[in-house]
């Protein structure tokens, strides 16, 4: 295990995991309150914005970390595919949520959102969405690889 990346002992790819698992689902759960709710938009905006940054940093980090522990433990093609295809889908749920923040910000408090806003936001929330899929798929297809030889 001396070529692999550890913290405490431990490889660095399952505890980073859990970062992604967390931070990308309550991203989406943000941005969606930002969808719907401008006022939680003009509020919580810069904090949903953080939180998506954070989950593509914690992304790309464990998709690293992962490739140097999968020689060593062995993953499923299914495992190599979903968590190469997750840390694209969460830079451009990233990308969405801090350019819709960056747009609402700019419209007056009293004023309603223009139709295009609201088309925006429904991208958004469907790229958030798709975002926590390949996270869905990339933790479910690896903890199969992991423990499914162990537990039969």
């Amino acid at each position: 295990m001396s070529d692999i990346v550890t913290v405490g002992g431990l490889p660095l790819h399952p505890l980073v995991v859990h970062l992604v698992v967390v931070i990308v689902p309550l991203t989406f759960a943000g941005a969606f309150l930002m969808a719907v709710w401008p006022k939680f938009s003009r509020r919580f905006g810069p904090l949903i914005a953080i939180g998506a940054a954070l989950g593509l940093v914690s992304a790309i980090i464990a998709r690293q970390a992962g490739e140097q522990l999968a020689p060593i433990v062995g993953v499923s093609a299914s495992h190599l595919e979903w968590g190469g295809r997750a840390p694209w889908w969460i830079a451009i749920f990233g990308i969405a949520v801090v350019a819709f923040w960056l747009v609402d910000r700019g419209i007056p408090a009293n004023r309603p959102r223009p139709v295009w806003v609201h088309v925006f936001a429904g991208v958004m929330v469907v790229l958030g969405a798709i975002a926590v899929m390949q996270v869905m798929g990339a933790g479910h297809s690896g903890s199969e690889s992991v423990w499914l030889p162990k537990i039969q």
